[in-house]
């Protein structure tokens, strides 16, 4: 094989490594099914940091949701996925879990978890790892994907990976944050007919928690969330209608003056466009979330 074709060879598998990738990925339509967690297949738009990672959450060699994470803070920006209805129930018996597709490119892609014993640096250096939390009081590891909007066992045991948390304040994540997540379970539960598709997401002020004299992650300002369920019940009280298709909510991640403030996916894009590193085309929902009006009776006969 002269040079010339060895320089072709290599550079081919260059291009193609993001592809071989089985859960870091270029596009997130690189990976079976995981743009299935993204309402029309299409993430959120206008994130202009271009060193985030694309991850396909994938456990028990199946892709359960997406996240777009920031290995230099060590959080996720956010995670998406679809709602699946439960009694809400949480369980606490999964093991932590952590993603080797950011440190290198090999093994099925699958997250694992924590091993007992070393676990190497170069692990350490690419995301969050449980010594970042062990010694920490005021924060606890805050879900963006929680469990309790999840249903089968392997849905939910994917939501215990620290790529899917983020630290909050232990008032905040047991109180307005849950009662929040427990509010929008019952609704979409009752309300929401076909699929709802959920985006929860962190912003950042530059707080970090320390660990050995080193800033390892990155403490959430705030936090946010929005639902996109096209298919409701359009008969819900006005009080519930009104808030579909789509709605949102923000809170302060902080010990007080935490509460939970819903409002429109517009006024809560209006907010993040000030205070993320995006630009003024931010969605965070296909076409704004735009529900298919129903035609009328009298054309119903044409289709």
């Amino acid at each position: 094989m002269n040079m010339l074709m060895q320089l072709v060879f290599a550079l081919l598998i260059i291009c193609f490594l993001p592809l071989m990738s089985a859960t870091v990925v270029q596009d997130f339509n690189h990976v079976e099914r995981c743009k299935d967690s993204l309402y029309m297949g299409t993430p959120p738009r206008g994130i202009v940091d271009t060193n985030l990672k694309k991850i396909c959450q994938r456990y028990a060699d199946k892709p359960r949701y997406v996240t777009l994470y920031d290995p230099h803070k060590r959080i996720p920006v956010y995670s998406a996925y679809t709602f699946k209805k439960t009694e809400g129930d949480r369980r606490v018996d999964y093991p932590w879990m952590y993603e080797p597709q950011l440190a290198e490119v090999d093994g099925n892609g699958n997250m694992l978890p924590f091993p007992t014993g070393y676990l190497h640096m170069k692990f350490e250096d690419s995301q969050a790892v449980l010594d970042d939390y062990s010694d920490v009081v005021l924060y606890e590891r805050g879900h963006l994907n929680p469990d309790q909007h999840q249903s089968t066992p392997h849905d939910r045991a994917a939501t215990y990976t620290l790529t899917n948390v983020v630290p909050e304040i232990r008032e905040f994540n047991i109180g307005p944050w849950r009662e929040y997540e427990e509010r929008i379970r019952v609704r979409l539960n009752n309300f929401c007919r076909g699929t709802a598709y959920i985006v929860t997401g962190v912003t950042t002020r530059g707080n970090m928690i320390r660990r050995n004299n080193q800033d390892r992650v990155a403490i959430p300002e705030d936090v946010w969330s929005a639902y996109c369920c096209t298919d409701y019940d359009r008969n819900a009280p006005h009080d519930v209608r009104i808030r579909f298709p789509s709605h949102a909510a923000l809170a302060k991640n902080a010990k007080e003056s935490n509460s939970v403030h819903e409002m429109p996916v517009q006024e809560l894009e209006i907010f993040l466009k000030n205070n993320m590193d995006v630009d003024q085309n931010l969605q965070l929902f296909y076409d704004n979330c735009i529900s298919p009006s129903p035609l009328p009776l009298y054309l119903q006969h044409t289709i």
